[in-house]
């Protein structure tokens, strides 16, 4: 009979326990071939840093010097935990390679570190998760525990083992000193790939703390760390220059920023035809660096270094400059999303119009309270244009159903919506007003009073031929005098009030001032154009200016038409201005346009 041999238990742990104990060493082993060892330039006088590296803050931990010969008691003993604050978790943006970014205080990355970051290290001190209490059990059921940071001395006293670290990554324990600042061969476990002996760990710590090899590492590191945080380093000068390097490039952009402020509120162009300091048509942004440059030393350093090409990295590019009104423009857009998300409630106003590349553009505005300071008050704030492509009511609702999910602001609290008199707005089947109110029911939708007053305005005067008649001979005298200057200068010596202005052709209310012209001045234009028709040389223009005067101005009708023309559009004026205010309530406009209303009949007088 044939027996086959099979593992005991015993065989099968240990082979198990043998696999994993190979796993656990090679956790981390890929990371020395991914991870890139980075240089960091030596800085000279004539060379500039990149503002972008950040200071280093100097609060470092404040530890107790374990180097003593006490003895430590067993580990098993309740300990207060000693909290280490750090807030730099990463290295500076100019000593790490874009692509990948190690985490210093990792001690699987502490083998490839340059001096600067070991620097940063040495003065930061070692980084401790708080949160771990226990590491993972092991094949014995052993695990790291955070009682190890403690040192319990024969006396009775706690001393903080500040030099130890556990990574939770590879579920082992180093020796900070020692695995940065030993020169040569390293000797023991928690100096090279660290120790996971959780048994036998206790005595481990009590021999390593206790070396030679140790205790000059530790006296190393502290001293490093003094120098460090007093400045006292061998490469203190070096150190300073850069202090001062940031410290500049810290103002000169602050300088930049300003000016892109300054130029982006008054609605300035930024750039000419020329991108060079101290050329001809530069533009405002470079016009005014120039300017600084005489009076503010900053920039006046900055601009020596430019110009003797001492630097490349000059802050003063187009792509600079539009980068930063990007900026800009996403900090105020934050700021007005946040005093909309504390209102919660507000309303949507839109309108299209195609820009000077013939895309259509929506224009959205949030009208909102704004009730982030002690004064409450109504506010308007413009979000933007939107590109529009499909113009239908339909595709302009999806256009602003996505920004406000962009903006992260609920459809759902929308409680207003404002446009003009489109039917891809306004239409109560497909428009945007029926899609939003299918969506929230209680987005209430109200018209442009002032657009629906322009139009009404607008539509009556056409029905009427004697109208139309009526602004073609005022389009006609203000362009006769508007031809060329001496005319303009014979009709400036005729009348001493109101000058003439061409009819609006969308703005119908705004024509009253056109009117008013003529209305109040009516005699001295007769003579002015008496007198074009008498001294101009050309025949048509004499034709058309004594024509003007003998017909036009001189007839009943016309004189008739302007007076009731002028009471009309100054009714119609004063209302419009009145609905386009700030501050205007809804039930003052209905009011103002039911006196319009009246006044029309001849049943009321105009509310003012």
């Amino acid at each position: 009979m044939e027996f086959r041999k099979y593992e005991s238990g015993a065989q099968k742990r240990k082979k198990k326990g043998r696999e994993q104990g190979l796993i656990q060493s090679q956790k981390g082993a890929v990371d020395r071939f991914i991870v890139k060892e980075t240089q960091v330039p030596s800085t000279s006088v004539n060379q500039s840093v990149d503002p972008s590296v950040l200071a280093i803050d100097n609060n470092g931990p404040t530890c107790t010097d374990p180097r003593d010969g006490q003895t430590e008691i067993e580990d098993n003993a309740e300990v207060e935990e000693v909290h280490i604050d750090d807030n730099l978790n990463t290295l500076p943006a100019a000593d790490v390679n874009d692509s990948f970014q190690p985490d210093i205080f990792d001690p699987r990355y502490w083998g490839s570190l340059d001096p600067k970051q070991i620097d940063i290290l040495a003065q930061k001190g070692p980084k401790r998760d708080l949160s771990i209490k226990k590491g993972p059990k092991d094949n014995y059921s052993r695990r790291f525990s955070a009682l190890f940071y403690t040192r319990f001395l024969s006396n009775g006293e706690q001393c903080d083992r500040d030099w130890l670290v556990y990574s939770k990554e590879l579920n082992r324990v180093f020796c900070f000193a020692c695995k940065l600042f030993t020169k040569g061969h390293r000797k023991g476990q928690l100096a090279n790939e660290g120790c996971n002996d959780w048994i036998h760990l206790s005595t481990r710590l009590k021999e390593h703390e206790t070396s030679a090899d140790h205790v000059l590492n530790m006296t190393t590191w502290y001293e490093l760390r003094s120098r460090l945080e007093n400045h006292q380093t061998i490469d203190k000068a070096s150190q300073r220059q850069l202090e001062q390097e940031k410290d500049h490039w810290r103002k000169v952009l602050f300088r930049i920023v300003s000016i892109v402020k300054f130029l982006a509120k008054h609605n300035l162009a930024f750039r000419g035809t020329n991108n060079k300091l101290y050329e001809d048509s530069n533009g405002n942004f470079l016009g005014m660096v120039e300017m600084l440059a005489e009076f503010d030393p900053i920039i006046q350093e900055h601009v020596r270094r430019i110009t003797n090409e001492e630097t490349h990295a000059h802050y003063l590019d187009y792509k600079i400059q539009n980068e930063l009104i990007h900026l800009l423009a996403s900090s105020i857009r934050h700021e007005i999303v946040k005093k909309i998300k504390s209102s919660k409630y507000f309303s949507v106003i839109l309108d299209c119009t195609p820009n000077a590349s013939h895309q259509e553009q929506m224009s959205l505005i949030i009208r909102y309270v704004d009730s982030s300071s002690s004064h409450i008050c109504i506010e308007e704030s413009f979000l933007g244009f939107l590109d529009v492509y499909d113009t239908t009511g339909q595709g302009l609702f999806d256009v602003l159903e996505n920004e406000l999910k962009l903006l992260e602001l609920d459809i759902d609290d929308v409680r207003g919506q404002g446009y003009d008199n489109g039917s891809n707005m306004k239409g109560k089947h497909q428009g945007v007003q029926k899609k939003l109110l299918d969506v929230n029911p209680r987005a209430f939708y109200s018209a442009c009073g002032c657009h629906s007053l322009n139009l009404t305005l607008c539509d009556m005067a056409k029905t009427c031929g004697r109208a139309k008649d009526f602004f073609g001979i005022i389009q006609r005298i203000c362009t006769t005098f508007a031809n060329s200057t001496k005319k303009w200068q014979v009709l400036k010596d005729n009348i001493s009030g109101w000058t003439l202005k061409s009819v609006s052709a969308t703005r119908w209310e705004s024509r009253v001032e056109s009117v008013k012209a003529i209305r109040f001045q009516c005699a001295n234009i007769r003579e002015a154009l008496l007198q074009v028709a008498e001294t101009d040389n050309d025949v048509l223009t004499r034709s058309e200016a004594l024509g003007l005067a003998k017909n036009e101005l001189g007839e009943y009708e016309f004189i008739v038409a302007i007076v009731i023309w002028y009471e009309v559009l100054f009714a119609v004026n004063l209302v419009s201005k009145n609905l386009q205010a700030k501050d205007m309530l809804i039930d003052v406009a209905i009011e103002k346009v039911q006196g319009l209303i009246s006044f029309f009949k001849g049943t009321g007088k105009l509310v003012s």
